[in-house]
């Protein structure tokens, strides 16, 4: 494709040379650059790609996207963020393939990937194809793409976009994470629904304030180019977005709201409910657990009715919906003694699934869970503390603690844990962790393996080391 195709819709400050050049493809990483490339440069936090304009070169790059003149004959696009940039080059590299997608855009800390499934399950319930986009990697179909980001950066993103539109997918729904907003991720894509969850602490390593964190997930609820806005009237942001934008839809237990759940009884493996949708009444079995995923649910069914598809068909989805890997699902039985993996990674998501937990359980709760490392270090203590008040024994142990020491976290943890309590152990290897909280359990007590759900490995110094919570649970028991 001509250069001077990919730059439509660009803010332009000066162009420098030809722009009736044949680009071969996109990239913002030097080591990927070759022989035909448009190169795009990033400021990011440890490098700013601008001042290796001579790799760039060397490579083989035929053109820049750049926020200053370089040193360089190449030729040269300025713009004052290239970070929007790449959002519109990529979408015109692969021809605007979101304006072919009713996209749905799931935002908050807590709940994106639950609620992006569950809509995924009743939009094929009712027959139309749907993709799904989040933390798990990118699906539709039979077909599998691993993204390793919660929301892919432009050029995966827009290139898996334009696959599903070749597959005739007709509604994508996707996690919009903090970091996507803050990056211009999404740029430039008007979504068709914008959903919001909860907003709870996360990501405070980067965004260094709660209000910071707010702020970013605001912006994305109050783009006056989403068509539709769905909130939780019993958060905080929800009700902001509801009072800055009348046409807000909403859903919620407790506030007032467009759709709500009454009548909900929790059960070890089920929660029954009755849903007021939008004034139609029905009743609800959810093969899950936990008053939080009544939330996701009423999202769902919000964000369904929305896209025209029957409370009948709806409800059949929401009753089929079996969950998702690593949230919340029940990986072993141990004579009568439940084990749960969950992704519980935040003060709120751990305390949220341990109380969901003892109101269930007729035995303990015993809680096992660590902190990843180079994050928000601020919540180790908090989910210490959070874990010692509500579960009868915590297991604190090692999540992924990148490049830090894991016993410095393990630390920090326990300084929460014995504000309450003196029940706890710490087994700093994950495995012989979880051994040793399997042999405790007797009947009806439950297990809570929280913070890495269904990841796939654990990332100790830069290395990740295949390791997954259930497959250890399921080699465990088969031992024992």
């Amino acid at each position: 494709m001509k250069l001077k195709e990919l730059l439509k819709g660009l803010e332009i400050k000066k162009i420098i040379g030809n722009t009736e050049i044949e680009i071969k493809e996109i990239k913002i990483d030097t080591k990927c650059v070759q022989k035909g490339d448009l190169f795009v440069c990033i400021k990011g936090n440890s490098v700013d790609s601008h001042k290796l304009i001579k790799d760039i070169k060397d490579y083989g790059a035929f053109a820049v996207v750049a926020e200053e003149k370089l040193d360089t004959n190449l030729p040269q696009i300025i713009v004052e963020d290239s970070r929007k940039a790449l959002s519109i080059i990529c979408s015109n590299y692969y021809k605007n393939p979101e304006k072919d997608l009713k996209i749905i855009g799931i935002t908050g800390t807590n709940g994106k990937t639950t609620i992006s499934y569950m809509v995924k399950e009743i939009i094929e319930k009712a027959g139309k194809k749907c993709g799904v986009i989040g933390t798990l990697g990118a699906f539709w179909g039979e077909k599998e793409i691993k993204t390793g980001l919660t929301t892919p950066d432009p050029i995966d993103l827009f290139k898996i976009f334009s696959k599903m539109r070749k597959d005739e997918v007709e509604y994508v729904v996707m996690e919009v994470s903090a970091h996507a907003i803050e990056l211009s991720k999404i740029f430039g894509i008007n979504f068709f629904v914008a959903c919001f969850s909860n907003l709870t602490q996360d990501h405070l390593d980067y965004f260094k304030t709660f209000d910071n964190y707010k702020k970013v997930k605001r912006s994305f609820l109050l783009n006056k180019n989403n068509k539709f806005v769905v909130v939780n009237s019993d958060d905080d942001l929800g009700i902001e977005v509801i009072n800055k934008n009348e046409d807000a839809l909403s859903y919620g237990i407790n506030n007032p709201c467009d759709v709500f759940a009454i009548n909900i009884k929790e059960k070890s493996r089920s929660i029954d409910f009755t849903i007021n949708l939008f004034d139609e009444i029905r009743e609800v079995k959810l093969n899950l657990i936990g008053s939080y995923n009544v939330y996701n649910a009423l999202a769902s069914a919000t964000i369904t009715a929305l896209i025209g598809i029957s409370i009948e068909k709806i409800i059949e989805g929401l009753n089929a919906f079996n969950g998702v890997k690593g949230r919340m699902q029940v990986v072993g039985d141990k004579k009568g003694a439940l084990i749960y993996v969950d992704y519980a990674h935040t003060p709120d998501g751990l305390e949220k699934s341990i109380l969901s937990l003892k109101k269930v359980c007729k035995g303990k709760v015993i809680c096992l869970f660590g902190c990843g490392g180079n994050r928000d270090q601020g919540k180790r203590e908090i989910m210490g503390e959070i874990s010692s008040k509500y579960a009868d024994f915590t297991i604190i142990t090692s999540d992924n603690p990148r490049y830090e020491e894991p016993m410095q976290i393990i630390f920090a943890i326990e300084k929460g844990v014995l504000k309450n309590s003196k029940d706890y152990v710490i087994i700093q290897n994950r495995k012989q962790a979880i051994d040793y909280a399997i042999k405790m359990l007797k009947e009806n007590d439950a297990l809570l393996i929280a913070g890495k759900g269904a990841e796939e490995y654990q990332e100790v110094y830069g290395i990740k080391r295949i390791f997954n919570d259930k497959d250890t649970v399921i080699e465990i028991l088969k031992e024992n």
